[in-house]
């Protein structure tokens, strides 16, 4: 993992290590940290409004792994996915639309099912 791009989640008393990619999302992400929001649920999805306006990206998906970063173009939003969503099919995880895929939680993602709706998310480099 390059250090340079190592990030800490930290929401509900966890701490949690995330690899941000190389890719135009990641980068601007990156530049503007640290940054911070209310979390929100959709299943065992967390979301939060960011400061920063991206259109989607060429490869943005919206079938995503367990312990994707994602960034939400349609909500302008930071997105960490940890299991499925309310409209998953089978074993799939998916996104409400398209993500921009811009990292990866590098420990256990399903310990963010501890944190609720209005608790204070921030992310900051390590």
């Amino acid at each position: 993992m390059d250090e340079n791009r190592t990030v800490v989640i930290r929401a509900h008393g966890l701490e949690l290590a995330a690899e941000i990619y190389h890719n135009e999302t990641g980068d601007k992400i990156l530049a503007g940290l640290p940054i911070a929001g209310r979390a929100n649920r959709w299943g065992d999805e967390i979301y939060f409004s960011i400061p920063l306006s991206l259109p989607r990206a060429p490869d943005a998906r919206d079938v995503v792994q367990a312990g994707e970063l994602g960034y939400w173009p349609d909500g302008n939003s930071f997105c960490i996915f940890f299991g499925k969503t309310p409209i998953s099919r089978g074993d799939e995880i998916q996104a409400a639309s398209p993500v921009n895929i811009f990292g990866r939680v590098t420990g256990d993602p399903t310990l963010l099912a501890s944190v609720n709706d209005g608790q204070e998310i921030t992310v900051d480099r390590r």
